[in-house]
């Protein structure tokens, strides 16, 4: 059963074709990685399916239903989430005021700036929920101006839990950290799969092969293969475009 899907999404600027007629069928359940050479459309498709960016032409599908015209807000609300490189952290807040304010965002209804913050019952056991899962239980009481790198890269993962999505975008949320945080996030990634469906944008590609269901190879805007792992390294193409060499 197909979670997400799109249907030949296209970006130009000028004469460059950013994305070329891209067409992905995401599954339920699973964690499906994007990866391809720099410039390949990556960031670019993630910002379609977020709806940060317009396609020029094609089409979204999420649910069921065609979101290709939805705004930002409304994608996230329908419950496809884009987390990383774009969440805003409050430092002078706690890990757990943190998540409890994007579980607040991800309401219909207005915010009640006069009500406690954290009086919303909701809201509040949604964001322990989140920074349970995000591994950060221990600091909910911290600020998050106190994290750590790999610790606030978590809060990000934490924040966007809390909006109780049923889509994650995730790009390149390894990026900046070292050889154990990147562990680390690899081990929570792996906890989440399953309960939430995962589009994985990543450089890391030993995450990527440990993590993925599916991997899809995008190159010069085009997907040239989508296979499992064990099909992604034994594509004589992709090897020779790809993975023999360290262009991500």
């Amino acid at each position: 059963m197909s979670s997400l899907q799109t249907d030949g999404l296209v970006k130009r600027y000028g004469a460059l074709l950013v994305t070329d007629h891209v067409s992905l069928d995401i599954r339920a359940g699973e964690l499906h990685a994007v990866i391809g050479p720099n410039g390949a459309g990556k960031t670019t498709l993630i910002n379609q399916l977020s709806g940060e960016l317009a396609a020029d032409e094609g089409r979204i599908v999420f649910g069921g239903q065609d979101i290709s015209a939805l705004p930002v807000h409304q994608r996230a609300r329908a419950g496809l989430l884009r987390s990383y490189q774009i969440t805003s952290i409050f430092e002078e807040f706690t890990v757990a005021e943190n998540a409890v304010l994007a579980a607040l965002a991800a309401k219909r209804s207005a915010w009640r700036f006069w009500s406690p913050m954290l009086g919303d019952v909701a809201a509040r056991g949604a964001a322990e929920s989140a920074v349970a899962a995000a591994g950060l239980a221990k600091h909910a009481d911290t600020p998050a101006g106190e994290l750590a790198y790999g610790q606030r890269r978590q809060l990000e993962l934490a924040m966007a839990l809390a909006a109780e999505p049923k889509f994650l975008l995730l790009d390149e949320p390894m990026a900046g950290m070292s050889v154990q945080e990147s562990a680390a996030v690899t081990a929570l990634l792996r906890d989440l799969k399953g309960r939430y469906t995962i589009l994985l944008v990543e450089h890391d590609m030993d995450a990527v092969f440990a993590l993925a269901d599916r991997i899809s190879v995008l190159v010069y805007g085009s997907v040239m293969f989508t296979g499992t792992p064990d099909e992604i390294r034994e594509h004589p193409e992709v090897r020779a475009v790809y993975l023999g060499e360290e262009t991500v």
